[in-house]
C-alpha cells in the first residue's frame, strides 16, 4: 500500500501542477449585435458608407457604437483575414473566412456572393 501511494501522489502532484484551466474561446458577434469597442479596426469606404473591419468581423458605427453587419458585396480590400482559407467553387478560387467569400483582382480582394 505505501509503495502504491508513492507511486500514486507524485503523479497527482505532477499532473496538477502541468495541466491549466486557462483557456482562450474566441467567439464571433452575430450579425446586429452592437458593441462598443473595437480591437485594432481597419476603415474601409464603400458607397459612401464607413465600414470597420475588425478580426474578420464587419461593423458600422453609429453613435460611438459599432453594430456587426454581413459582408458588403463589391467592397475591396488590402488584406485577408486571418485564418482564411482557400477553396474552388466551379473551378474558381476564392478565400473564405467567417462565412464570406473573397475572390483576388490584382493585388485587393473582392467581397463576393458564392
Amino acid at each position: 500500500m505505501k509503495t502504491l501511494l508513492k507511486l500514486v501522489i507524485p503523479i497527482l502532484l505532477f499532473s496538477l501542477f502541468t495541466t491549466s484551466c486557462a483557456t482562450t474561446v474566441r467567439v464571433r458577434p452575430v450579425r446586429g449585435v452592437v458593441v462598443t469597442k473595437l480591437h485594432h479596426p481597419r476603415v474601409v469606404v464603400h458607397n459612401k458608407v464607413r465600414y470597420y473591419r475588425s478580426r474578420g468581423v464587419w461593423y458600422v458605427k453609429k453613435n460611438r457604437r459599432y453594430r456587426t453587419v454581413a459582408a458588403p458585396i463589391g467592397i475591396r480590400v488590402t488584406t485577408l483575414p486571418r485564418g482564411y482559407k482557400v477553396v474552388s467553387v466551379r473551378g474558381v478560387k476564392y478565400y473564405t473566412s467567417n462565412g464570406v467569400y473573397y475572390r483576388r483582382s490584382g493585388k485587393k480582394y473582392i467581397v463576393v456572393n458564392v
